[in-house]
């Protein structure tokens, strides 16, 4: 068994890749900015996710898409806190925050999340280890390069599969030096920030390298509607992104990953159940 330790609770991850749902409770996100303008809004955003079969609920109140703007620690909290608080009371499923701050990942735990999502690998706010060590929290350890308004506009490295591991065992390290436990840490490949476009290609194609080297931690693949698959299909708009969304997803399952954050939700649980009944007949 593969157990991905929360503060409440062992996710089992050995038999098939779990689903997170991208709730983002943003003016400004890339794909679904604006679209859950009160708390009423998300909760009902958050069940059907739930009624779909997502496996995690992922709660961002800042926008990291290209030229997004930082916003202080109390918007930030002002946007997370009454949401995750409201469905923690009202869903038994694991709460993630997507943030890069101690203090909102603090809040966040305090109201009810178990996960805290980090962007930065601890690059921006070492502490976030530290409220991970102190809450038991999940742990999400993503690559990316630059500050926060330059994430996306990196030259690109000579070698991405050497940047992305060493930088993994960079933050891994950190997160141990700060308490972390290795069965709360996750990792994620960071699709789409500060990667040239045959580079994300080339982290989903060779994914299994990577999850062979880091084989006590489940590794997450983000995809979703992301721009490199609108290029690759003519440009396709955020809203015509589904079958490239889906299709980099399967693979990067069977290539080895072990979650998917992800905004549609149930198409992504019957790709998951199809690909694992494929995979029980090798």
């Amino acid at each position: 068994m593969r157990i991905w330790k929360t503060s409440r609770r062992d996710l089992d991850y050995s038999d098939r890749a779990l689903v997170m749902a991208i709730l983002n409770v943003t003016p400004d996100s890339f794909s679904d900015g604006g679209a859950i303008p009160s708390l009423d809004d998300a909760l009902r955003r958050a069940e059907k996710f739930v009624a779909e079969g997502a496996d995690i609920l992922d709660v961002g109140g800042e926008s990291t898409r290209p030229g997004s703007v930082r916003v202080s620690i109390e918007e930030e909290v002002e946007r997370v806190v009454p949401v995750i608080e409201a469905m923690a009371k009202r869903f038994d499923i694991p709460i993630s925050v997507d943030t890069t701050k101690s203090e909102v990942a603090a809040r966040a735990i305090d109201a009810g999340a178990e996960i805290v999502n980090d962007i930065s690998g601890l690059r921006f706010d070492e502490a976030v280890a530290d409220v991970a060590a102190s809450s038991k929290a999940g742990l999400i350890l993503m690559h990316s390069r630059g500050e926060f308004e330059t994430m996306h506009s990196q030259e690109p490295v000579a070698n991405i599969l050497e940047e992305v591991a060493r930088d993994f065992r960079r933050a891994i390290s950190i997160a141990r030096d700060h308490g972390v436990v290795a069965e709360a840490i996750a990792l994620d490949v960071g699709i789409g920030f500060g990667k040239a476009q045959a580079q994300n290609l080339e982290l989903l194609a060779k994914l299994a390298k990577l999850t062979a080297e880091f084989p006590e931690h489940p590794m997450l693949a983000g995809t979703s509607r992301k721009s490199f698959i609108g290029k690759l299909l003519g440009d396709a708009p955020v809203t015509e992104r589904l079958a490239g969304s889906l299709a980099t997803a399967m693979f990067a399952v069977w290539n080895g990953a072990n979650i998917l954050r992800v905004h549609d939700v149930k198409e992504t649980v019957d790709c998951v159940r199809m690909i694992n009944a494929i995979r029980d007949q090798i």
